[in-house]
């Protein structure tokens, strides 16, 4: 039942969660469970969702034994101390279990290979034995299949070598900015690694990432026993210093990251309210797409400090338009979309999954097994200065799983997320308040942390070595 599945949670185990459905209903044909140890019924982080499910077992008249224990799980005090303690003992093997592969990849690392996720523009990845011989090119979405192989980057085709030095050109020589970049490369109909169009997130990875200058980084996103991804500081990232081949010399990258660096300069608001002000003399009205796009603070920066960038308009005398406002903003969202979706496309392939994304529909099927769809609903105020949020679906493209995000009051920034499977929504069209029943909000997410564990590619090599 749910081979090689992490007995962390239960997301990952519809085996079991189909069986205290079973169970829930009243109407189980059986009496008992068996299974082999305390471990086996699951090493939850906490102890607590281990005592919910046999709770819901024991409510139901169901007995759970576990057969290969030296107790019996009769409810006494002695077996319940037994078990508390095997509880403790399986969850605690867990973490041990994460330290230990973590100092092992962390090993690997400084050996100058890489670990999971892919090459890269302008990179390939190159699987060698363990004496260190080349053995050849693994393609997007191939795996070693021997424990003692490991796998190093090398550089790509020249092509590729050549637009990733124009991006830097471009940034240095030319300054212009990631979206800039993007817009020129994809008129020239020149596509990324995995296919599709650029965008200023994949313009800003190529201009950021040590990588093109042999270094191998890692740990700096983490998701250790699988509770949440987060980004983790510089000072914890693991770095091991010119192991690969450089696709751009190291003075011409560290040129590009101290530009970075400037434009993400702390402004004050004097040097804030200047530049926009300059912006809005030179184009006669302003806009989030104009403010990013411009070689200042970013528009997000703007709300922050000033509360919103209606007010900072109108410190530097701009009054929008609502209906030109309206038009912005859809434009604004629709740059959201494309980085939405790019960046659940590399997160997921992090993780192990292939991605398939459809260029016209934008549906995004993971590792042949289901189908997502990303959606960007927009913030719209009532007269009464209510919220409301309008959703719309894919219907004739049905897709398994539709990511709706919800964006703040000023359009610029998410809220949250609601996740939909194919069969809890058969609506067109989906109105949301602030507060919804619970049956809708019951799909609510503060982040994709669900949809990223659904997509996991489970690595048994690693989970049993």
């Amino acid at each position: 039942m749910d081979r090689g599945k992490s007995g962390l949670h239960t997301k990952g185990r519809p085996d079991f969660l189909r069986m205290i459905d079973i169970v829930k209903t009243g109407l189980a044909k059986f009496s008992a469970i068996l299974v082999y140890d305390v471990s086996r019924w699951g090493r939850f982080v906490t102890i607590n969702e281990f005592a919910h499910f046999e709770y819901i077992c024991w409510q139901n008249k169901i007995n759970i034994h576990f057969c290969a224990e030296q107790f019996v799980n009769d409810g006494s005090m002695p077996s319940e101390v037994f078990k508390l303690i095997k509880q403790n003992m399986a969850s605690e093997y867990s973490r041990e279990l994460s330290a230990k592969v973590f100092a092992g990849q962390c090993n690997l690392i400084q050996r100058g290979y890489k670990q999971g996720g892919p090459a890269g523009y302008g990179l390939r990845r190159m699987l060698i034995d363990e004496h260190g011989n080349k053995k050849g090119i693994l393609k997007k979405g191939q795996h070693k299949s021997f424990l003692t192989d490991r796998v190093i980057l090398i550089l790509g085709p020249e092509e590729e070598l050549a637009n990733v030095r124009l991006i830097y050109d471009l940034f240095i020589n030319e300054d212009k900015n990631e979206t800039e970049i993007a817009a020129i490369f994809n008129n020239k109909g020149i596509k990324t690694d995995l296919g599709r169009d650029w965008t200023r997130l994949t313009i800003h990875q190529i201009l950021s990432n040590e990588k093109y200058i042999g270094n191998n980084v890692f740990n700096r996103t983490s998701f250790k026993l699988k509770v949440a991804h987060i980004k983790n500081p510089p000072n914890e990232w693991v770095r091991a210093i010119a192991v690969f081949d450089k696709a751009i010399l190291v003075e011409i990258f560290d040129k590009a990251q101290e530009i970075i660096r400037i434009r993400n300069y702390r402004y004050s608001n004097e040097e804030m309210l200047r530049d926009l002000s300059k912006l809005y003399k030179k184009h006669g009205y302003l806009s989030g797409v104009i403010i990013d796009e411009a070689n200042v603070a970013l528009s997000s920066n703007y709300k922050t400090r000033f509360g919103s960038l209606l007010r900072a308009y109108k410190l530097v005398g701009f009054e929008p338009d609502r209906d030109y406002r309206y038009i912005e903003i859809n434009k604004r969202l629709r740059v959201y979309h494309s980085e939405i979706v790019e960046q659940i496309i590399d997160q997921i392939i992090e993780l192990g999954a292939t991605i398939e994304r459809n260029p016209k529909t934008d549906i995004i099927t993971v590792s042949n097994e289901f189908n997502v769809s990303v959606v960007v609903a927009r913030h719209l105020a009532t007269k009464a200065g209510s919220s409301r949020w309008k959703i719309r679906f894919d219907i004739g493209l049905r897709p398994d799983i539709t990511i709706a995000v919800r964006m703040k009051s000023d359009n610029e920034e998410i809220l949250d997320y609601y996740i939909f499977l194919k069969f809890d929504n058969c609506q067109s069209i989906l109105k949301l308040s602030e507060k919804n029943k619970v049956s809708l909000d019951a799909f609510r997410f503060n982040d994709l942390s669900y949809i990223f564990y659904l997509s996991e590619r489970m690595n048994l090599e690693r989970e049993y070595q």
